[in-house]
């Protein structure tokens, strides 16, 4: 296995959508890890501090080639990356084994029409926050003594679909714009692969979330991450999207209310009993009331809301391998 270096530059990253369009950033065969590079906040950056604005980043601000801007959505990503072994019918795995801020600063966004609040309030408000990368935390609101321990994950983790643009925006099945608070180092996500190659992208750096991102946004930061991809021809059974934390396994739905997302997402958590489990349908809906947690992922990435299942390891009599 092999390590690979991916920087984000104006020749790695794409803005505001995925498509199947685009050349891969980087090349690798299953199994190989990537030390990868990602920033955050290029619709926000005429209005950030300097300590959010590194030379590199700024770069890509100014620079960032039409045919690397896909579609009207506010991310940014490092990507694709195409998996040599990848075909169609094939599972991802995204194994996230480091993730952490690069910069010591962040920022967090609120405006009318959007967030789980749209009519609520009339202003948009953006507001940077210093960020303590040795301590690890933040104080929020500033001068509060309210200490927040971060918690780094990526907001996007995504494949590419037949798509040529496709909105950065709603997540789905392909994965995407998760906003799953979850998938913090060390963890596994598995995704479907639609395309050869899977064509992988990842960023939209949170260093610290809580479930719903009630305000349209999370402390939203450039994010660098060590991760392994792989890819499966024998896990189609696999209900995806689907992930391991340390503690937990994570079923997901998506959905265009909060009831829907939540019946897939309990249809996937049943689905994943079964199989896995051992259990029968009736026995792993009422296992479901007893043990699993049912969490709001994010209700602000219209249209499209996003629930997850929480499956804790320690009640199972076995460990399950995949």
């Amino acid at each position: 296995m092999v390590t690979h270096s991916l920087k984000a530059t104006c020749s790695t990253v794409h803005f505001g959508g995925f498509s199947s369009a685009l050349p891969p950033a980087l090349t690798v065969k299953s199994g190989d890890h990537i030390q990868v590079e990602t920033f955050s906040g290029l619709p926000v950056y005429q209005d950030a501090p300097a300590e959010f604005l590194p030379p590199e980043f700024l770069e890509i601000c100014h620079h960032l080639p039409p045919e690397r801007q896909i579609a009207e959505g506010p991310h940014l990503m490092t990507g694709p990356i195409c998996i040599e072994e990848a075909q169609p019918g094939d599972v991802l795995e995204v194994r996230l084994e480091e993730i952490m801020p690069s910069l010591p600063m962040g920022f967090t966004l609120m405006r009318p029409g959007a967030g789980a609040l749209p009519q609520r309030f009339e202003k948009s408000v953006l507001r940077f926050t210093p960020i303590n990368l040795q301590a690890r935390t933040v104080e929020f609101p500033l001068g509060s003594g309210i200490t927040l321990p971060l918690k780094p994950f990526f907001g996007i983790l995504g494949v590419a679909t037949a798509d040529t643009q496709r909105h950065s925006v709603p997540p789905g099945d392909f994965g995407g714009n998760l906003d799953n608070r979850l998938l913090q180092a060390p963890c596994r996500l598995f995704l479907p692969v639609y395309l050869p190659g899977a064509m992988f992208s990842i960023g939209d750096g949170h260093s610290l979330q809580g479930d719903g991102e009630a305000c349209l946004t999370a402390l939203e930061t450039s994010m660098n991450g060590r991760i392994q991809l792989k890819a499966h021809s024998t896990l189609s059974e696999l209900p995806l999207p689907l992930a391991e934390t340390a503690s937990d396994w994570l079923t997901m739905g998506f959905g265009p209310t909060l009831d829907a997302a939540f019946q897939q997402c309990l249809e996937r958590m049943l689905a994943f009993l079964e199989r896995f489990v051992g259990m029968t349908a009736e026995d792993a809906y009422m296992f479901c009331s007893l043990s699993v947690n049912f969490h709001i992922t994010q209700a602000v990435n219209l249209p499209t809301k996003g629930v997850h299942g929480c499956l804790p390891k320690a009640v199972l009599p076995n460990a399950i391998a995949l």
